[in-house]
């Protein structure tokens, strides 16, 4: 594992293969190694860049650190490390945060995005609304307060492969403790910031997301012109983990068709 001097922090990240860069985000469930189903597919054709963020795996905050809200920076300077003048970005749940501000930040360094299970924090009122809705609907739900690792898949997942399950909670469990950044993370991207929003985007949903349901991503989809959204039956919070063969083919069609169209031309939701 390598590590670069990053905003005070040792930013410890991976790098396979070679070619056009994809760099991956995780969630807040997991770390770097929860990209091990993509590694090996993306590896053969591109360069593949995962990374702890601060406060996960190997990449330990300051104490009293900025936590979340330095997300974006450390992106930019672990990029700036690797040499990498432009990407792909990919990201999952909490890494959505990193990815869409990194893309309203620097737009000309994103060549397209992929957000799954996340709306990235952006600060739009239909997609509040809808977290709203659905935070007051989740209140009396016991399974809604549960460790992350539990409900970041769907039950369904759990009974059909309990293994895997069990290896996703373990990498969750990997990660040290945090503390929440002085004043809570910042908001993300206005309504009016993603209006004018230009990167190929698309959207993941698992149809059993308990985290991040399908109305949530859907109102996040309508924010950003032409983005698109794929929506995965009998997956929950983490289709990346839950339906690789889905996932990998779908990302990898939507990156070589960015290429070559890079301005959004297909409809949202």
């Amino acid at each position: 594992m390598s590590s670069a001097r990053i905003n005070g922090i040792d930013l410890h990240y991976q790098s396979y293969g070679e070619g056009e860069a994809i760099v991956f985000a995780h969630g807040a469930g997991g770390n770097l190694l929860s990209w091990w189903q993509q590694i090996p597919f993306f590896s053969q054709h591109y360069r593949c860049v995962t990374f702890d963020h601060r406060g996960f795996g190997h990449s330990y905050d300051e104490p009293n650190g900025p936590g979340q809200n330095s997300f974006v920076d450390d992106l930019r300077g672990l990029l700036d490390h690797l040499g990498i003048e432009s990407a792909h970005l990919v990201a999952q749940s909490m890494g959505g945060r990193t990815m869409l501000g990194f893309a309203v930040a620097y737009p000309h360094r994103v060549k397209s995005l992929v957000m799954a299970d996340t709306v990235g924090g952006m600060n739009v009122p239909e997609v509040v609304e809808q977290q709203r809705i659905w935070a007051e609907k989740q209140a009396n739900n016991p399974a809604a307060s549960g460790d992350i690792g539990h409900r970041a898949v769907s039950p369904l997942f759990v009974q059909r492969s309990p293994n895997l399950a069990n290896l996703y909670l373990q990498v969750s469990r990997t990660n040290p403790p945090r503390h929440t950044p002085p004043g809570g993370a910042a908001a993300g991207p206005s309504a009016d910031q993603l209006a004018n929003l230009k990167v190929p985007t698309l959207f993941f949903v698992g149809e059993d997301d308990q985290i991040s349901p399908p109305q949530v991503i859907e109102a996040g989809v309508r924010a950003i012109p032409g983005a698109r959204l794929l929506r995965v039956p009998e997956a929950g919070h983490s289709v990346y983990f839950e339906k690789p063969d889905i996932f990998n083919f779908e990302v990898l069609r939507f990156i070589e068709a960015a290429v070559t169209a890079p301005e959004p031309v297909a409809a949202g939701v």
